[in-house]
């Protein structure tokens, strides 16, 4: 038996997507997209919709960005439609390479938005956003095919479950941390196209990260690195913070250094508690994950260097 919806799960999501739209309703089985990522030059916008346009493609949607004028970096993000997408992607895919990708020295990938990227979740003992991204998927504002749930708790079992999602407890110490990332990996590697650590309170080694096989997203309070470690809630109380807030990010070696998808504040003053500080301090952190793993879904967040771009 599913929840009665959460008090938390309020506006859409659409309405804080990017200025490129939503692909809501749902877009119809024939519904591709293509992202391209490459030096900037001339041609590269004709080239790509000449090909389409040859291929039997319409283009619904189109976003693109570059970094500068001059010699910068460019990203496109392209929606089209094509008749039996399914039986075309691959044909699709091979003739870019051929007709458009090796002559720019592009990096592309084509999807299909009727493949919902698989994904797990990894959390600790905090519920707020696992059960913001249950609540989103079961609700259809958030297109994705959540696989499995990852704890090194076993508190959050029956939430998971409750929305049909396999729970798997697997305890962390310092003494099995290996242990369990192996343990971790079997499940993953392979199996899943994003792992999301909806509060994980625990660091994932750089080897885990290397091995895992697909991008691994992040949230964490914005207080970082200023009020790192336990109780930062309370360290910001006691400094006096106006702004409270979080950050989504790419998981890398470099601890909480990764791309930056997404943040997001909200105004406090002296008169909040510590409680009402991690209260509003939550709402915040499952605003801003649910925003990043729904652009990232959306093939909307391309990397370059160690900064994002969302189309």
């Amino acid at each position: 038996m599913v929840p009665e919806q959460p008090a938390f799960a309020d506006a859409p999501l659409a309405a804080l997507a990017p200025t490129g739209g939503v692909e809501t309703p749902p877009m119809p089985r024939d519904i591709g997209r293509l992202t391209i990522q490459c030096a900037d030059q001339p041609g590269i916008v004709a080239a790509v919709a000449g090909f389409l346009a040859e291929h039997g493609a319409n283009i619904v949607e189109l976003g693109q960005f570059s970094t500068d004028s001059e010699n910068g970096e460019f990203f496109q993000r392209t929606v089209f439609h094509r008749e039996n997408l399914a039986d075309r992607l691959s044909e699709l895919d091979r003739d870019f390479e051929a007709e458009v990708g090796r002559r720019f020295g592009m990096s592309y990938t084509f999807t299909s938005a009727a493949s919902p990227k698989r994904v797990a979740i990894m959390v600790s003992k905090y519920d707020h956003c696992l059960l913001e991204l249950l609540w989103r998927n079961k609700s259809g504002d958030l297109d994705m095919d959540i696989t499995l749930v990852i704890s090194n708790h076993d508190d959050l079992r029956a939430d998971a479950e409750s929305f049909g999602v396999p729970f798997v407890h697997i305890p962390v110490s310092k003494a099995t941390k290996a242990a369990a990332e192996a343990e971790q990996l079997e499940l993953l590697t392979g199996k899943v196209d994003l792992v999301v650590m909806a509060r994980y309170m625990q660091i994932l080694s750089a080897d885990f990260l290397a091995n895992v096989g697909c991008p691994v997203i992040n949230i964490h309070h914005s207080f970082l690195p200023a009020f790192a470690g336990a109780g930062p809630y309370l360290k910001a109380k006691e400094r006096g913070v106006k702004l409270i807030g979080a950050t989504a990010h790419y998981a890398t070696a470099n601890l909480d250094e990764g791309p930056i998808i997404e943040q997001d504040v909200v105004r406090v003053s002296h008169r909040e508690s510590v409680g009402e500080l991690e209260r509003r301090g939550a709402e915040v952190e499952r605003s801003v994950l649910a925003r990043a793993v729904q652009w990232h879904c959306e093939d909307r967040v391309m990397t370059y260097r160690n900064s994002t771009t969302i189309l």
